[in-house]
């Protein structure tokens, strides 16, 4: 059965052939504030969104999403705050995909049967755990798919060949490809292994890949858009969020996804 993912990325082969997926932590720097920043990326061009559910020890975070994770905890975010403004946002845009990305620990906290169920009623498409390791993730895949929830895989340069394999076997919606081996942040130039990684998990898949960690102007646009399906940013649109007051926060978030959709080549 297709979800909203899906839909989408049909919906781009058919015209841009590129998607940008801008990353929102919920609760920075506050629910509100966050919410209208989602709003905004996606009026912008964002074609879906990938939203954090803050955690105290996000070992795959860069400085800039520890800074924002460690924020919304001290104001209180919790699972069920996160799922809560996914429903908000989902009133506004019955169709764009909405990406939950979180680490294991709370959602297990909350209870995996309880929050599959919840965050499907919120409007949740799509959930990426970056520590919940391949090997452990089939009994977790299946529940997902029971309730047509993508689980999204996570493939770094360092990846075997038959991890690779195995990811792929089980993987629904699309495959994050992780740049470069580290934590997210922004960098000054694409990782050179991304391309090769993209080549070999399109031996074992043929579902959108979807490159993350360091991504952060239109340059590294053009060069990932020649051989990936999207790309996932976040930390260089939060830190010039850091910069501003909440009341341009929105608009800030507007123009940087403005300028790196200008980096897709038609």
């Amino acid at each position: 059965m297709l979800n909203r993912i899906d839909n989408k990325f049909n919906i781009i082969n058919a015209s841009t052939k590129f998607a940008l997926a801008p990353f929102i932590t919920i609760g920075y720097p506050d629910i509100e504030t966050s919410i209208e920043m989602s709003l905004s990326a996606l009026n912008a061009g964002g074609d879906m969104l990938e939203l954090g559910v803050p955690f105290s020890d996000p070992l795959a975070d860069g400085p800039t999403i520890q800074m924002t994770s460690s924020h919304a905890l001290d104001q209180g975010v919790t699972v069920t705050t996160c799922l809560q403004a996914v429903a908000r946002i989902r009133r506004v845009d019955e169709s764009v995909p909405l990406i939950l990305m979180g680490y294991l620990n709370p959602f297990l906290k909350y209870g995996l049967t309880k929050f599959i169920d919840d965050a499907v009623s919120s409007g949740v498409d799509g959930l990426i755990i970056p520590d919940l390791p391949i090997e452990e993730s089939s009994e977790f895949n299946d529940m997902c798919r029971s309730k047509n929830l993508c689980l999204i895989p996570l493939l770094a340069p360092t990846s075997t060949d038959s991890k690779i394999r195995l990811t792929c076997k089980g993987a629904r919606g699309f495959i994050y490809c992780v740049s470069l081996t580290g934590v997210t942040g922004a960098r000054n130039e694409v990782s050179l292994g991304v391309e090769e990684l993209i080549k070999r998990i399109r031996n074992y898949s043929d579902l959108p890949v979807l490159v993350g960690f360091g991504v952060s102007k239109k340059e590294h646009i053009s060069k990932i858009s020649k051989f990936a399906n999207g790309a996932v940013f976040a930390s260089a649109m939060l830190d010039q969020v850091s910069k501003t007051s909440k009341e341009n926060a929105g608009a800030t978030v507007s123009e940087f996804v403005i300028n790196l959709r200008s980096g897709i080549k038609s």
